[in-house]
Formats: structure tokens, C-alpha cells, sequence
């Protein structure tokens, strides 16, 4: 049986320096039979020759689009949006699953094209939890920002300017610190931080980059389920400085904030960081905004409070990229035993569990989109 191909794209959202699949599990593959084509790629991390040394063959950039159709086409983030059919099986992230903005025109592509989405976010093992994610790394970034935005905005009056990729979690925390220490002595005091889902892999992270930049252990309200059973608004998170929101979202549950909730006079809350970025699920319940922020333009403001300190909203759908090298190398790890399974994939408990979600969500495709 000729060996499995897998062809590693190159990302195209902008500022998007993630890899699936990293110098170190390519090796993994390819000691294991599988042939990795890598498209080179300007933005990667990772340096095609890294990539090269291993025994990966290098590609054009976007050649994916004509590659063989048993190919299985791996990347990150959603494709741009484009109009063609899509032949083969996809391994990546498209958001199209929780009836996000445009999800039936991303997912009516497959079909169409006789192709198969096997969504990363998807991944489960039998437990039902993720074999994959970048939430650790995501709840560290978003919170580091959220504490310079909390800083900036205390000795400056516009927005907080653009944010570039670290080359490493020491470089970001050194920043973070200085951010601390210049807004608590603007404003006298630590800041309140709040983070609700706390227990959870994105949760840890932004716990976890609170503490490495000096916030103390007091100042950290750690919720998760037993405190949000009662259902919101919370007056908790209106009366923090910042509050990082790292639940995972599936269903529509009573909102943790909106802006009657923040119409207080014991609002201290100036930012908002939405890690889990489903800026236009109709779940979401942090419903005070309605823009995805990007790292050239981290923040939105929050429009119609009638009084207090302006409210800014983080909402950075690829927050991971903050450190991009560190939280490649967790993911992709993370990944490997499944990517090993993708030579007979439909065997593969995970896999066919992907397929079988693939083709619930394409069922309920309305017959106008898959007709184009």
C-alpha cells in the first residue's frame, strides 16, 4: 500500500505564525512511513529549512489547492474565503460548527467537492475531551494582554496600540511585568482580575501568566461551574478590573455579563478579554460587543455605558500566536498520536467520530447552499 501523504499548507490569516505540525512530529511522521510535503511559508515559525533537515519535502506556498486528492491537506486556521469546491480531507480549525457568521458557505465547500473536514477543535477521545488544544497557551497570552491593556489605558487616553509575536514566554512576561508595575502605581493599587473557567486548560494558562507577571494570589478570582451554577449577570465581574473569560461554549447559558449588568456605580471593569473569541455565536455570554479583534488592533470598545471608565474588549481569535514556537511544539505533541492514526484513519475511534460530526453538521446544510 503506497504510504500516507500528508501536505502541511501554509497559513494565510494574517499574522498567523502557528504550525499543525512541527519540525519535531514531521520527523515523528516520517520515521513512521508517512511522506510530509511542507509549503513554504513567510509567516511560519518554523523556517522551511527546519522543515527540510528532518526529510520533509518543501512545496510552493498554497499548492495544496492542485495536490493529489488523497492527499490529506493539514493546516490551522480557517481558509480564505473562496468560492471553489474542495476535494480532499481537511485537518484544521474552520469555525463553521457553532453556527458561527458564513458558517454555511465554509462548510458547504466539502460536500460540494466530495471533500471531508476533520475539525481539530473536534478532536475527542473516548471521554469526550479534546486530544488537542491551544488553550493553555491561549488563556496565558490573552491574559497577558489583558493586563497591559488594563495598564494602557490607565496613563493613556487612545487605543492599545498593536502586539507582534514573542520569540519566547520570557520575553512576553518581562513586558507584562513592566505593564503591571507602571498601572498599579497609576493606580495605587493591584488589579482585580477575574477569570471565569479557571479549571480548564485555557483558564490554567491565564492563571498561570497572572502569577509569572506578579499579580498577587488575592487579587485572583478563580470561577469555574460551581460558581457560575447560579447563572449571571455576575456583579463580580463588573466590580474586577479585568475579566478573562476562557469557557468552552457548546450551548446558550445565561449571560456572565451584558451592559445593564455593567450600568453600576461600583464598576471598576476597563477590560474585557473574550479568549474564547465566539464574537458572533449567538451563545455567547459576554453579549457587549460584536467585533473580532485583530493583534494589530487588539481592542473594541464597549458602546452605550452611560457612565464610569471606558471598557475595552480583547477579542483575538488566534491568541497562541502571542508565543507561537512554544505553542506549536504543546499542540502539535499533543496531536501526534492521532496524526500517527491517519493511515487507516477511519479505524481510528477519533477520527471516525470527527467524520461522523462532519457529516451531522453537512445534513443540516440547507439544499440552496450546497447547489452553487
Amino acid at each position: 500500500m503506497a504510504p500516507t501523504v500528508l501536505h502541511l499548507r501554509s497559513e494565510t490569516k494574517h499574522l498567523e505564525h502557528r504550525s499543525a505540525l512541527t519540525p519535531t512530529t514531521a520527523a515523528e511522521l516520517i520515521k513512521a512511513g508517512y511522506i510530509v510535503n511542507v509549503e513554504r511559508s513567510p509567516e511560519r515559525i518554523f523556517e522551511d529549512d527546519e522543515f527540510e533537515k528532518i526529510g520533509a519535502t518543501l512545496v510552493p506556498e498554497g499548492s495544496w489547492e492542485e495536490a493529489p486528492k488523497d492527499h490529506i491537506i493539514v493546516g490551522l486556521k480557517e481558509l480564505e474565503e473562496k468560492e471553489f469546491p474542495l476535494k480532499h480531507m481537511h485537518v484544521q480549525f474552520a469555525h463553521c460548527y457553532k453556527q458561527q457568521a458564513g458558517w454555511e458557505s465554509v462548510l458547504a465547500r466539502f460536500p460540494r467537492g466530495g471533500g471531508t473536514l476533520l475539525d481539530l477543535e473536534f478532536l475527542v477521545d473516548d471521554r469526550g475531551r479534546r486530544v488537542a488544544a491551544f488553550g493553555f497557551h491561549a488563556g496565558f497570552a490573552g491574559a497577558a494582554l489583558a493586563i497591559e491593556t488594563w495598564a494602557w489605558q490607565l496613563n493613556h487616553t487612545e487605543p492599545f496600540p498593536g502586539v507582534s509575536s514573542y520569540p519566547n514566554e520570557d520575553a512576553l512576561i518581562t513586558d507584562v511585568k513592566a505593564a503591571l508595575e507602571s498601572g498599579a502605581k497609576k493606580a495605587g493599587r493591584m488589579p482585580q482580575v477575574i477569570v471565569i473557567g479557571a479549571l480548564g486548560r485555557c483558564g490554567s494558562g491565564a492563571v498561570a501568566a497572572l502569577r509569572k507577571a506578579g499579580v498577587p494570589e488575592e487579587k485572583i478570582l478563580k470561577w469555574d461551574m460551581a460558581e457560575t451554577a447560579v447563572g449571571g449577570p455576575f456583579k463580580e465581574i463588573a466590580e474586577s478590573d479585568i475579566f478573562v473569560n476562557c469557557i468552552y461554549l457548546t450551548s446558550k447559558i445565561p449571560n456572565f455579563v451584558n451592559l445593564e449588568s455593567l450600568q453600576t456605580p461600583d464598576r471598576k471593569l476597563t477590560v474585557v478579554c473574550d479568549v474564547s473569541a465566539d464574537t458572533t455565536s449567538p451563545f455567547t455570554p459576554i453579549p457587549i460587543y460584536t467585533v473580532a479583534t485583530t493583534f494589530d488592533n487588539p481592542t473594541v470598545p464597549v458602546n452605550g455605558l452611560k457612565s464610569g471608565p471606558p471598557l475595552s474588549v480583547i477579542s483575538i481569535d488566534h491568541l497562541p500566536s502571542l508565543l507561537p514556537r512554544e505553542a506549536s511544539e504543546a499542540f502539535s505533541h499533543d496531536l501526534l498520536p492521532s496524526l500517527l492514526e491517519l493511515n487507516g484513519w477511519h479505524n481510528s475511534p477519533v477520527w471516525a467520530r470527527a467524520e461522523k460530526l462532519f457529516n451531522e453538521k453537512v445534513a443540516t446544510l440547507p439544499p440552496s447552499v450546497l447547489d452553487k
